[in-house]
């Protein structure tokens, strides 16, 4: 009787190991590339680049000014008074110190855009992935774009589903 119960055992374990060795497929696909190809994407970038121009105007005439006002300076300086050339230098040193400051906020808001607008089109990319990995049963999707594959079979490239779920050719 312990003799039928160990083999039964084994047997059962054996059947188990493989249905979980069957359940483990794996899938992988280029998610940069079908994000890149998304016409979600291309309106982003193109926002993105109107956006960022604004802050880059900005900029150059900040840039302009003070570049002006310092050439004016230099000019003028060995003609000045000690007041006058601390006045002129403390009014340089507060353009210089805005121009830094805005250009740091400038680049704090085109990176919080950016994040903003990005984060919708990698979040519907993904659930396509997530769809087309659960109607092919893959267990697991690596991001190959992320990873270098050694190996890879074709079948398991899922970058044709993915397009074809997100209409991209």
């Amino acid at each position: 009787m312990k003799k039928l119960l160990k083999v039964a055992l084994v047997a059962a374990c054996i059947v188990f190991a493989g249905n979980i060795a069957k359940a483990q497929k794996i899938g992988y696909v280029a998610l940069d590339q079908v994000v890149d190809q998304m016409p979600e994407t291309k309106a982003a970038i193109a926002y993105m680049t109107a956006y960022n121009k604004q802050f880059i105007d900005q900029l150059t005439t900040m840039n302009n000014e003070l570049q002006s006002k310092s050439q004016a300076y230099q000019a003028q300086r060995a003609t000045m008074t000690d007041a006058v050339r601390g006045a002129k230098e403390s009014e340089l040193n507060d353009l210089n110190k805005r121009l830094q400051d805005y250009s740091n906020d400038a680049k704090q808001k085109v990176d919080a855009k950016r994040d903003e607008l990005g984060k919708p089109i990698i979040d519907k990319a993904r659930a396509a992935v997530a769809q087309v990995a659960k109607e092919k049963g893959y267990t697991y999707v690596v991001n190959s774009s992320q990873t270098d594959l050694i190996v890879s079979p074709p079948g398991d490239d899922m970058m044709a589903e993915v397009k074809a779920k997100l209409g991209l050719k």
